[in-house]
Formats: structure tokens, sequence, C-alpha cells
């Protein structure tokens, strides 16, 4: 893992995202090597030639390129992150989210924050602090061994689990986000069941396989779950209703589990 120390000359971006007005990324990279990961395409503007997965830039001045007065940014949506996690465990020694946080709390943003790690708790006393504030803890399966395969380095999926319900405890809005939906594989029902205790509403992207992204899931179905892939094949390279039919059970079984969702399907 090559780790750099890097200056922004900028921290918080507009955003394309469909409920998030602002986004800022602490980091360049990750560590988690999740299989399915869409922001390798980042690579195309940082010039790394490692792997992705394989690199992570600190933005050390991050929290310095934060205006200390502003109304620019009050009750817009500001998102952490969109291709990157905000709690890497580089987090542990740069504590770049939270400097971050401290920073936003007197601009008063609508705050959402996304991970895959349970050090989000770290930060419970700043989430706290804001008017407005969700975090999302991501959840692709409940059974640990896959996650192994396919999020190798991220928190076990227990580990979350007692996040989520941490923070909720705590006063904090949460949320799941069940993304990518791995087909046959992400039993979201069973994530639904299990954490609803715990979120306040669900979010739902399915798998996208654009670009490389296809080339490491096939080797990967090819491998670890041949049986797979020729229905794989099938979703993604020939009219499928696949998606379809997904979406309309998913809002079907929130109406029934009485829970809120939102779906993101490409």
């Amino acid at each position: 893992m090559k780790i750099r120390e890097i200056r922004a000359k900028s921290i918080i971006t507009k955003s394309n995202l469909p409920d998030a007005d602002y986004v800022i990324n602490p980091y360049i990279g990750c560590m988690h090597s999740c299989l399915y990961c869409y922001a390798r395409f980042m690579k195309r503007f940082t010039g790394h030639i490692e792997s992705w997965g394989k690199f992570v830039d600190v933005k050390i001045n991050a929290s310095d390129l934060i205006p200390a007065k502003t109304t620019k940014y009050c009750g817009k949506s500001i998102f952490l992150s969109s291709v990157t996690d905000p709690y890497l465990p580089l987090e542990r020694k740069y504590k770049l989210t939270r400097k971050i946080l401290e920073k936003l709390i007197p601009l008063q943003p609508n705050l959402s924050v996304l991970t895959k790690s349970d050090l989000v708790l770290h930060d419970i006393d700043l989430f706290r602090q804001f008017k407005r504030c969700d975090v999302g803890i991501t959840i692709t399966t409940l059974n640990d061994n896959l996650r192994k395969e396919i999020e190798p380095f991220a928190s076990p999926v227990q580990d979350r689990i007692n996040a989520l319900k941490k923070l909720k405890d705590s006063g904090i809005r949460t949320y799941v986000f069940i993304g990518p939906i791995l087909p046959f594989l992400t039993n979201w029902k069973e994530i639904i069941t299990k954490t609803k205790k715990y979120s306040d509403f669900y979010m739902f992207e399915n798998l996208n396989v654009r670009g490389p992204i296809w080339h490491s899931v096939e080797k990967w179905l090819g491998q670890k779950h041949p049986e797979l892939l020729d229905n794989y094949r099938k979703i993604y390279f020939s009219k499928s209703i696949y998606w379809n039919n997904t979406e309309k059970e998913i809002k079907q079984f929130c109406k029934e589990q009485k829970v809120a969702c939102r779906v993101y399907f490409h």
C-alpha cells in the first residue's frame, strides 16, 4: 500500500449525486479493495501506476480549505464521501474526517456520511452538533465469508451492524446502504430484517459493471461462483427485466416492513 501526503487545492466540490449538493473526499484512493468499486475511474485523473486499492493520497490540508464563516452551505446537503471511505484505517492517524466535521459544524450543512467502518463511532460527539445529520453504513451481505471475497479489507459485517446500533442508540439518524446488490448473493430482505430496528431508512444500488468492473466480477465469479456466471451475463448483456423486477420487489417489501427506502438503479 502506497501512502502519500498531498496538499489539495479544494475540498468541497459540486456533486452529481441525486441527493447531495456537494461532496467531500478527504482521501484519494481507498484501502478496502472492494471487487466492485466503481471509483477506480479516478485513476484517470491521479496519475497513479498502482492498482486501485493499493494507494491512498492523504489530503493533509483538507480542513484548512473549509471557510470559517460562510452561509453558502447552510441547509445545503454535503456528502462524505463519494469516491473514498471517510473512515479508512488511516483516519486513526490523520483524523482528516474529524477535522473536517469540526470545521463544518459552524456552517450547519445537511450532513450525510457513508462508511463501511466502525471507526465512524469516534465522531458521534460531532454528529450530535449538526441540526441535520444522517450516518449510513454500507452492508452488501450478512455472510462474512462472502464479505471477505468482495470487500477483503473492510470491517467485518457484525462490526458494522454493531456500529449502526450504537449510532442509533446515540440519537443519530441512521441508514443502511445496501449496495451494490449482487444478483443471487445479496440477501437484501435478510439485511433489512436484521437491521431495521437500528435504521431510519434504506438506500439500494445495483451492481454496476461498466468499464473494467465486469472483468473483475467475471474473474471472481469464475473462481468462486461459476454456477452464477451465465446468469450474470444474461442480466447484463441481454435484454433482461431482472433489475426492474428487483426494484418492484424492494419497494413492495419495504412497504410491508414499514421502512422508508430509496432505490438508485442504473
